[in-house]
């Protein structure tokens, strides 16, 4: 799984989401991408199950990039545990992601290959999104 190499602190806030996207938010590599229409938080998990689409479907010609990072930690408490006694461990890395944040971007197939592609890479994740193409 995707993890950071370093932190600066172990575990974080939950945070809040207040605006769109305004980094990330355009195709920059590839001809066709994935990009969100909420916010939400996607786990190191799934951007590794979307590799792996990705992989096989770009084995013979194309190239894939993956534009987030999961770099947030996210704690969880074990079942069955009272409240309180400080926060829990980490269980997992995510990737914080606005409205509009492109996440992953495809190249070297057609249109209708990479649509299709990018549908079942969308199944695959806990956010809604939306396929997107570069203008030409």
């Amino acid at each position: 799984m995707l993890a950071p190499k370093r932190q600066k602190f172990r575990k974080t806030f939950r945070g809040t989401w207040r605006r769109l996207a305004v980094k990330g938010d355009r195709l920059n590599f590839g001809s066709y991408g994935l990009k969100t229409i909420t916010h939400g938080w996607i786990k190191d998990r799934e951007i590794e199950a979307v590799r792996v689409i990705f992989a096989r479907a770009t084995r013979k010609t194309g190239k894939f990039w993956t534009r987030i990072f999961p770099d947030k930690p996210y704690t969880k408490k074990p079942p069955e545990v009272t409240m309180g006694a400080g926060k829990g461990d980490v269980a997992h890395f995510v990737a914080s992601v606005a409205p509009g944040r492109v996440l992953f971007e495809i190249d070297g197939l057609n249109a209708s290959d990479s649509r299709a592609v990018m549908k079942t890479v969308a199944s695959k994740l806990s956010v809604k999104t939306k396929f997107v193409s570069k203008a030409v």
